[in-house]
C-alpha cells in the first residue's frame, strides 16, 4: 500500500489521490443490486491524460488491478471495485475540447455529463442524440463503456453509432488514438466499436470524437391508454409496420404508471393497463402523431391523448424518465433488468414477465424502449428477506431465459458487468466467448483492467 501511494505520487498531485478508507468506500460500487464489491486500496482522480498513463505504468508495474469509473450510475456492477484496486475515476476530466458545426463533431472528455453535452451543442444549433434515462448525472466515458442508450434510439441508434474515434490509454500506459473526424473513413480494424461497450476492460478512454446532428424540432409526444399489455405491443408493431419514424417510442405498464403517481401526482390514467408514449420531432409532428393515434385505436387503445404543445410534451417525458426512481420505492430494493428482443416478440414478452411476477409473488413493473423492443422489468423486494431475495434472483434470471428464448438479447444498454457475467457465457457461446477473452489477452495481458467483469 505504502508502495502504491509513493509511486502514484511521484506523477501525481497529492489532491489527485484518495486514501481515507472511510472515503474510498464510497467508491465500491455502481448503482446495480446483487452484486460484489471489493475494497479499493487508493481512489485516483487525474485531470490529464498523462496522469493517466501514470496510473496505468504504475498498476502494471506493481501489478495491481485498476477499475474505471465515471458517475457509477450504472447497472450491471461494471464499476465495482475488486479489494486492493486503485480505482480509477474519470469525473475530473470534465472539459469539452471542441464543437465543430462544420464537421458536426464534438470532442470530449470522458468525464463530461451527457445533460452538459446536449445544452453546449444545442447553442450551436446540434444535436447530441443518446439520452441515457440518467443523462443528467451519467458520463460519456461511462456511456461509451456501457454502449449506453436512451429514450429516442428508435430513431437516432445508440451511442455506439455516435462514437467517431477515441484517444486510449492502454494497460501499460500506452495512448492508442482509433477511428477518425471525418464524416467517412474505414482504414483497418475497427477498434474505436471495439472499445465501446467493452466497460472498461481494454483501456481506459481520455477523450472521444462524437458525431452530432441538426438540431430537430421540438418534438410533440402522444400518450395512449390500452386496456392490456398485447395491445399496447400490437400497436408498436403497427406503427413500425407503417413506417412510421418516431423520435421515441415508450411504454409504461400498469404497475409503473401507479408507482410514477404516487412519486409525483403527476396524474396519469391510473385506470390504464398499459400507457404507450410516442413522439415526433418532424416539421409535421402534429400530423404523424393523429395518423399514430389511428393505429393505436386500431389496436385497441381505449384513450388516445396528443399533447398540446412542448410543455405538455415535456412533462409526460418526465414522467417516463421518473419510471424507474418510482419503481424504487415500491419496496426496499429493485433488480433492473436489460432485456432487447424482437419487437415483434415485445408482447410476447410483457406476457412473460407477467406470468413470471405472478408465479415469484412479486411486484415486477416494465417500462421498456419498446420501439426498439428494449424492456426493463424492474424487480422489487425487501433484500432483508432472505426468501425474497432468492425469489427476486431466480425471477431476474427467468427474465433473461425468456428473452433469450424469445430470439433477444441479455443486455440492451447496461452492459454486463458482474450480474451477468453467468447469461453472457450463455448467450455467446463457447466459441464465442473464447474469441472475446482472447481480444482481452490481446490488450490486457496482465488481466489488470477491470478484472472479474464480462467473464
Amino acid at each position: 500500500m505504502d508502495a502504491l501511494v509513493e509511486q502514484l505520487l511521484s506523477g501525481l498531485p497529492a489532491e489527485a489521490l484518495i486514501v481515507d478508507p472511510d472515503v474510498t468506500a464510497s467508491y465500491a460500487h455502481d448503482m446495480a443490486g446483487f452484486c460484489e464489491a471489493g475494497a479499493p486500496a487508493v481512489v485516483v482522480l487525474p485531470r490529464t491524460v498523462e496522469e493517466v498513463q501514470h496510473v496505468m505504468r504504475t498498476a502494471t508495474a506493481l501489478r495491481v488491478p485498476v477499475v474505471p469509473q465515471g458517475a457509477r450510475t450504472g447497472l450491471s456492477g461494471a464499476a465495482n471495485a475488486v479489494d486492493g484496486c486503485i480505482v480509477l475515476s474519470l469525473v475530473k476530466m470534465d472539459r469539452i475540447l471542441e464543437i465543430s458545426p462544420v464537421d458536426r463533431v464534438a470532442v470530449v472528455e470522458p468525464g463530461v455529463v451527457n445533460a452538459a453535452l446536449s445544452r453546449a451543442v444545442d447553442e450551436h444549433g446540434l444535436y447530441y442524440p443518446p439520452d441515457p434515462s440518467s443523462w443528467e448525472t451519467c458520463t460519456i466515458g461511462g456511456n461509451i463503456g456501457t454502449a449506453s442508450g436512451g429514450l429516442c434510439c428508435v430513431k437516432y441508434g445508440v451511442t455506439a453509432e455516435y462514437v467517431l474515434g477515441l484517444e486510449v490509454v492502454l494497460a501499460d500506459g500506452r495512448l492508442l488514438r482509433t477511428g477518425r473526424r471525418t464524416a467517412k473513413g474505414v482504414a483497418g480494424y475497427d477498434l474505436t466499436r471495439l472499445f465501446v461497450g467493452s466497460e472498461g476492460t481494454l483501456g481506459i478512454v481520455v477523450k472521444a470524437v462524437l458525431a452530432l446532428r441538426p438540431r430537430p424540432p421540438r418534438q410533440l409526444v402522444l400518450a395512449a391508454e390500452f386496456p392490456s399489455a398485447a395491445t399496447a405491443c400490437d400497436a408498436v408493431c403497427r406503427i413500425m409496420e407503417r413506417g412510421h419514424t418516431p423520435s421515441l417510442l415508450e411504454l409504461m405498464d400498469r404497475t409503473t404508471v401507479r408507482a410514477v403517481n404516487r412519486m409525483t401526482s403527476m396524474g396519469l390514467p391510473e385506470s390504464t393497463e398499459a400507457l404507450l408514449l410516442c413522439a415526433f420531432d418532424t416539421p409535421g409532428a402534429a400530423a404523424d402523431l393523429a395518423a399514430v393515434g389511428e393505429l393505436c385505436t386500431e389496436a385497441g387503445a381505449s384513450g388516445v391523448v396528443p399533447a398540446d404543445d412542448a410543455a405538455e410534451s415535456e412533462l409526460l417525458l418526465q414522467a417516463r424518465r421518473m419510471s424507474l426512481p418510482a419503481l424504487e420505492t415500491v419496496r426496499p430494493a429493485t433488480m433492473i433488468d436489460d432485456v432487447c428482443v424482437p419487437r415483434s416478440a415485445l408482447g410476447a414478452m410483457l406476457e412473460g414477465t407477467a406470468a413470471i411476477a405472478e408465479r415469484s409473488g412479486l411486484t415486477i413493473g416494465v417500462c421498456a424502449h419498446a420501439g426498439d423492443g428494449n424492456t426493463h422489468p424492474v424487480v422489487c423486494f425487501d433484500p432483508e428477506d432472505p426468501d425474497e431475495s432468492r425469489r427476486a434472483r431466480a425471477s431476474f434470471d427467468e427474465i433473461m431465459a425468456l428473452g433469450l428464448e424469445l430470439g433477444g438479447t441479455i443486455t440492451g444498454e447496461h452492459g454486463v458487468g458482474v450480474l451477468k457475467k453467468e447469461w453472457l457465457a450463455r448467450e455467446l457461446g463457447e466459441v464465442g466467448l473464447e474469441m472475446q477473452r482472447g481480444v482481452k489477452a490481446a490488450f490486457d495481458p496482465l488481466g489488470l483492467l477491470n478484472p472479474g467483469k464480462l467473464f
